[in-house]
């Protein structure tokens, strides 16, 4: 991952809601949710949530679909992952220190 790539997704979530909406995407999964629902689950209107999804997508942390009338937005845990990796990558002085599962979620 680049670094002006690692910044543009710290940027994305060194906002409150957006974070929110980030975590509460990880906890749907591959099913993802419609903003209808993540409004609901969060308290945010919804044009403020529309807001934050384009900012989540800009990052590249957020995909979109359309299904019918709906769309979907699913968490990029490809992306997460490597926004992890690479925070993490020169932990303890460049030592190995971490099982690579710890930072890496299954879900991809």
């Amino acid at each position: 991952m680049e670094e002006k790539d690692v910044v543009k997704a710290l940027a994305a979530l060194a906002q409150p809601n957006r974070l929110q909406v980030f975590r509460a995407l990880v906890v749907t999964g591959k099913e993802g949710a419609t903003p209808g629902a993540l409004a609901d689950t969060l308290g945010v209107p919804a044009a403020t949530l529309s807001f934050h999804l384009k900012e989540l997508l800009n990052s590249g942390l957020v995909s979109q679909e359309r299904s019918g009338r709906n769309l979907i937005y699913r968490a990029e845990f490809k992306q997460m992952n490597e926004l992890l990796s690479y925070l993490t990558s020169n932990c303890c002085q460049g030592e190995p220190c971490m099982d690579e599962a710890a930072t890496n979620c299954g879900c991809e």
